[in-house]
């Protein structure tokens, strides 16, 4: 069977803090989410804690974790490899997302007073002018602002929280690196906002669901170039 491709070259250390542990996971599911790493492929700890900066320890509770949410498995005499992942996998997982994305940006359209129209117009135009400077991590800030900013004003804390549980499958930074993700949602979420200032309930919410839903299908499409859904060892 063929080896793993090498990881990226390393980023800065992991510090030494508490929550070391979930950094590295954060780190290793970027890795499968971006299909630098595929299905069936042999994690091996000591080449994780090299890449990471940091010790083995943090790594097998990272992976332990990821375990538990179904990105890895334990296999007998190989240790943690990556959990199978299908088209209609990440496709349900924005499936959710976009549901409840939707349900939030219902229950924030009649709440969202002059203000946060202000701020999230702000936000927006603040995007397009990263865009135009070809800076998508400035995009992605203005992008996780905007969203919040909308997921606060519905003012449902246990369904927020449902979504960023399922949203953190997609680690941030990964969206930048989606061909066409600028220009999508720069309109998209200009389309989002148009709605929330007619006070259109309705159109708020199906805009934020097809919003998602199209980003959903921009990761599928990034991970077929990078052949995610072939065998490995395949050609």
């Amino acid at each position: 069977m063929a080896l793993p491709a090498p990881l990226p070259p390393p980023r800065r250390a992991l510090g030494s803090r508490p929550q070391l542990s979930d950094e590295a996971a954060a780190r290793i599911r970027e890795l499968i989410m971006d299909g630098r790493v595929r299905p069936g492929d042999h994690l091996r700890l000591e080449r994780l804690a090299l890449e990471f900066g940091i010790s083995v320890t943090p790594v097998r509770e990272a992976l332990k974790s990821l375990r538990s949410e179904g990105f890895v498995v334990l296999e007998p005499r190989r240790g943690f490899v990556v959990a199978p992942l299908s088209r209609q996998d990440v496709q349900d997982l924005f499936w959710v997302q976009a549901g409840i994305a939707a349900e939030l940006t219902a229950r924030a359209a009649p709440r969202i007073g002059a203000g946060t129209v202000r701020e999230l117009d702000g936000l927006q135009r603040a995007m397009e002018r990263a865009m135009d400077a070809r800076r998508p991590d400035l995009m992605e800030e203005c992008n996780h602002l905007f969203h919040r900013e909308i997921n606060l004003a519905a003012d449902s804390p246990k369904l927020a929280w449902s979504l960023a549980t399922t949203a953190r499958y997609v680690p941030r930074g990964l969206y930048g690196r989606l061909a066409g993700w600028p220009a999508l949602a720069a309109a998209d979420h200009e389309r989002v906002l148009a709605a929330l200032r007619a006070g259109d309930t309705r159109e708020a919410a199906a805009e934020m669901r097809g919003h998602i839903v199209r980003v959903g299908e921009l990761l599928i499409a990034h991970l077929d170039l990078r052949g995610m859904w072939r065998p490995p060892g395949g050609p």
